[in-house]
């Protein structure tokens, strides 16, 4: 399993008139998460596109336990529960207060594409050298 963590402030113009982070933006959390995670693993989203894979969200799953709040300091938890084995990826988000208090979980499926033909591929040699470690 990896896992990766990062902080986000919740900023004025994401919330709602009760200052809720409105719950649309949730999925932007996920996005700095994954971003980010693979970050630590050497790679940014640009790279992977210049090596020729494009990664678009095929699903997202969200389920709201508390909401956040205006200028809080959300933990976002980002995991990679298995090896991705085909064109998919699934990355687990875990959102926290500063509390511990867990708010908000969600999945988001990617599928990897190739850049010139459009087509599914597989996971990026690179990206799986880097990820195996984890997951023996």
């Amino acid at each position: 399993m990896f896992s990766s963590i990062t902080t986000i402030r919740v900023r004025y113009g994401e919330t709602d008139q009760m200052g809720y982070l409105y719950y649309g933006n949730y999925g932007l959390y996920y996005e700095v998460g994954r971003a980010e995670a693979i970050r630590e693993l050497g790679f940014s989203y640009r790279e992977l596109e210049e090596q020729g894979v494009i990664m678009p969200v095929a699903e997202l799953n969200v389920k709201y336990l508390r909401p956040a709040y205006y200028d809080n300091l959300i933990t976002v938890k980002t995991i990679l529960k298995e090896l991705p084995t085909n064109s998919r990826i699934q990355f687990h988000s875990e959102l926290y207060n500063e509390k511990g208090e867990l708010l908000n979980v969600g999945v988001t499926t990617l599928v990897f594409i190739d850049v010139k033909t459009k087509q599914k591929a597989g996971l990026p040699a690179a990206l799986k050298e880097r990820l195996e470690p984890f997951f023996k």
